[in-house]
């Protein structure tokens, strides 16, 4: 197989911008039951705590402190990462009430990072720790104080007051694939969740570096006592009997694998499914949505981080020769690797860093226009997780459109019938359309090259 398939016109022609017509500016109602925030929102403003300033967006921090403040029996917190003091110290807040708090944590997050040393770290794990630091340095005067080191780290507050914390570990293993989720359910009838983890990146940016405006993410509430109790079913098998014991936690292969549940959350249904499956298992997210994309009789709108399943480009690519009308948006850090499906939808393909090409690969013999990467402050990354289906369906969770996700991962992924929604969604989609930098980019061409002068042909995996 050649290295790359491509032709001489769609290589050296110009790349676009999106362009949106006639949005409306006007402020979009909530769906009932049902609360969407978008940290990028141009609709609503906040004040940034990292600078004072004010800024467009919706504040997460607000909206979770807020929630976790009015708990008054049980918070089970299941995220990815936490590095932000304030949530902690409202975790710890709750628990000194009387409220059962409980956190599981992916184990490479589930340390202080009091107690990392930079010698002991990876170049991007130095990174982050002189951004939780600078994060703690509350003075800025460039040095942290036995104070703000306490007040600073916040895995360490929630160490200190015993509140009950496990990760990934605890079912006796090195870890599962990844403990990806990002829910909270609150006395069994709240749950908040979307793309974030509850970090500073993930909210409104990094302390250390002044032109972050925060990963581009969302967060919903959702109000159901049936939605709730699937949640909480889920959080139970990873949490086992706790800290310590039997090792009975479940976490990645080892859970059993799940169905779709339904619940309703006042007008709208919500579907919900949480991996992993085996890749045989036909009841595999990557399954699932290709059924949903299947369905679509008219658009689909995509925004996502990761890109990389084979199958989800192939079903897309019936769906567009079928007259379906597609916008897909990527993060730029991944839209040009080796594995990105948004080179086959360019047409081109792009071999391996061992000049080997992705097994299956199956570039689109035309390549397609309306797929790009949108215009994001330096150092920030798309992190959304999103579909919208013929304006009336919302794929949404934790969950990245990868292998790996479907597989090996514990992730969340609700698909939400609701067109008041979906107006939302599609409102960030148009947000991050226009500017959005479409077809084939200049450093895709420069990466192509390179790797060309490398390679030469690339080899089929096999």
């Amino acid at each position: 197989m050649l290295w790359v398939i491509v032709s001489i016109w769609a290589l050296l022609g110009c790349n676009k911008t999106g362009v949106v017509i006639g949005e409306p500016p006007s402020e979009l109602d909530q769906p009932t039951g049902i609360e969407v925030l978008f940290n990028h929102n141009e609709h609503s403003t906040f004040r940034n705590p990292l600078t004072g300033n004010w800024r467009h967006g919706d504040d997460f921090e607000a909206f979770l402190l807020k929630h976790l403040k009015q708990a008054k029996r049980e918070v089970l917190v299941a995220v990815q990462e936490l590095t932000l003091p304030s949530i902690s110290q409202a975790l710890v807040k709750a628990h000194q009430r009387g409220v059962d708090v409980k956190l599981v944590v992916e184990n490479n997050y589930s340390n202080p990072w009091g107690k990392l040393h930079e010698a002991d770290l990876t170049v991007s794990e130095r990174q982050r720790l002189r951004r939780l630091k600078a994060l703690a340095d509350q003075n800025h005067d460039g040095a942290l104080s036995v104070e703000e080191r306490i007040q600073g780290d916040a895995i360490q507050i929630l160490i200190n007051h015993h509140i009950p914390l496990i990760d990934d570990t605890e079912d006796g293993s090195k870890g599962s694939g990844l403990m990806h989720h990002k829910f909270v359910i609150i006395d069994g009838h709240t749950v908040i969740t979307g793309s974030t983890n509850f970090t500073s990146s993930g909210f409104y940016g990094d302390a250390n570096s002044p032109r972050t405006r925060g990963n581009v993410n969302h967060l919903l509430s959702l109000q159901s006592i049936d939605l709730a109790n699937i949640f909480r079913a889920e959080f139970l098998q990873l949490w086992g009997d706790g800290p310590g014991g039997k090792k009975d936690s479940q976490f990645g292969r080892k859970k059993k694998a799940q169905e779709v549940e339904t619940a309703v959350v006042k007008d709208s249904i919500v579907e919900v499914l949480f991996t992993p499956h085996s890749a045989q298992d036909d009841r595999n997210a990557i399954h699932w949505i290709s059924k949903h994309l299947s369905q679509a009789n008219k658009t689909i709108d995509l925004a996502l981080f990761v890109f990389s399943e084979q199958s989800l480009a192939n079903t897309l690519q019936e769906n567009v020769k079928s007259g379906l009308r597609l916008r897909l948006l990527a993060d730029p850090s991944f839209a040009n690797r080796s594995f990105s499906e948004v080179l086959d939808l360019l047409g081109l393909s792009l071999s391996d860093r061992f000049c080997k090409i992705e097994a299956g690969n199956s570039p689109w013999p035309t390549p397609f226009q309306d797929v790009g990467t949108p215009h994001l402050s330096r150092g920030d990354k798309l992190h959304h997780k999103f579909g919208v289906i013929d304006n009336n369906k919302v794929i949404t969770g934790s969950f990245n459109w990868s292998p790996s996700a479907a597989f090996n991962n514990d992730e969340t992924i609700l698909i939400i019938h609701s067109a008041q929604l979906a107006k939302h969604f599609t409102r960030e989609m148009n947000r991050l359309w226009r500017g959005a930098e479409l077809g084939i980019t200049d450093r895709m061409r420069r990466k192509m090259v390179r790797q060309q002068q490398i390679c030469g042909n690339g080899v089929e995996r096999r």
